[in-house]
């Protein structure tokens, strides 16, 4: 079949893609910016007849921001795989609204004028924040969001709800927070949790507000490029349904434990919310709080778990293992690659600037 696949170029998107050019598919890589396919192992996916083709548009513009002839091809597709999505933190909320929200608009204009069956990509932190256990099959349960990307992915997913009881074929993925290989660790970029992992490890942040017993999902990126390949080409058993492609959780007392192991490795200590004043910390602890920390300080919160049943009925692949372990492999890349131990982190505010402070989930 072919496939249109948006964000291809993000570190889901291009494993989706890879995934379903392997398997015989001819895929529609749409592009912004001239960017590349690159795979989660630094591989450029180059273009290829009949397999792989690279577009380049805009989905915050109608038709996508393609060519005449471009989109001419688009609407023969027979799958679209929405992945495209502002997926960093910090950003103003009218850009999340404007490629969050608004693009998700124009991928759904485009499905519903060939009635394309859809793949879209959420985040399974629509749950917004709260504790106890977030369903698949829930969504908009009167829930806050925990920051404005959030918001708008749950303002996105409302919209393909919608759009499915229109009688638009959907199916739904939501990934927690994706990080590096199931098996290796590796990863391609260290976005999510790992500016905060260099920031913890060196230092340079001591306290933070979080409660012990409080949940963090991290998720292998290839099994949600499996999920989400799945739910592509097995579309007749994946539509309407939403499938949390999750990991398994670990409790900020796991973290901590595990960062314990390494003897390079200092350890945060982790303080009531309600006990917390980031005003209290030293100036430096405190600029790197505000630029860095305060944008994952909810999740460090939530006693959330994430009910994965639908998902694993579904899936020809095992829920990943996850845990301690898993955790470990993932310190264990980043030392191995340098990301960690390596070149210390500045500890003066005016390196602020320099520090990527923007994470992905």
């Amino acid at each position: 079949m072919t496939v249109l696949v948006t964000g291809a170029s993000g570190l889901v998107g291009a494993e989706v893609t890879a995934r379903l050019a392997k398997a015989g598919h001819s895929v529609l890589a749409l592009l912004h910016s001239n960017a590349d396919v690159v795979r989660n192992n630094g591989t450029r996916l180059k273009p290829k007849p009949r397999t792989l083709t690279h577009l380049s548009g805009d989905i915050t513009r109608s038709g996508l921001g393609l060519s005449a002839e471009d989109l001419h091809r688009v609407a023969a597709v027979d799958r679209i795989v929405h992945c495209a999505a502002i997926t960093d933190f910090g950003r103003p909320d009218q850009e999340y609204q404007r490629v969050n929200v608004a693009g998700t608009e124009q991928v759904l204009a485009l499905a519903r004028a060939g009635r394309v069956p859809l793949v879209h990509v959420s985040t399974a932190y629509v749950c917004g924040e709260r504790d106890g256990v977030a369903r698949e099959d829930e969504l908009d349960v009167g829930q806050l969001p925990g920051n404005d990307y959030e918001k708008s992915k749950l303002q996105g997913e409302i919209l393909v709800r919608r759009a499915a009881e229109d009688g638009l074929p959907v199916a739904v993925v939501r990934p927690s927070i994706v990080v590096g290989a199931e098996r290796s660790g590796c990863v391609r970029e260290f976005k999510t949790i790992y500016p905060i992992l260099k920031l913890v490890t060196k230092g340079l942040v001591r306290s933070m507000p979080g409660h012990y017993d409080a949940a963090l999902d991290l998720v292998p990126v290839d099994y949600v490029a499996d999920l989400v390949t799945e739910a592509a080409t097995r579309f007749a058993e994946a539509e309407g349904r939403t499938l949390h492609a999750i990991g398994r959780p670990l409790t900020l007392r796991d973290f901590s434990d595990v960062l314990a192991e390494y003897p390079s490795f200092q350890v945060p200590r982790f303080v009531p919310p309600s006990a917390f004043s980031a005003d209290a910390l030293p100036p430096v602890e405190r600029a790197y709080h505000q630029r860095v920390i305060s944008l994952y300080e909810t999740y460090f919160s939530r006693r959330i778990r994430f009910d994965d049943r639908v998902a694993a009925a579904f899936s020809s692949r095992p829920a990943p293992g996850g845990g301690r372990p898993y955790l470990r492999r993932l310190l264990d890349h980043c030392l191995k690659s340098g990301y960690l131990g390596a070149a210390p982190v500045p500890d003066s505010v005016p390196a602020l600037a320099g520090l990527d402070e923007r994470t992905r989930v």
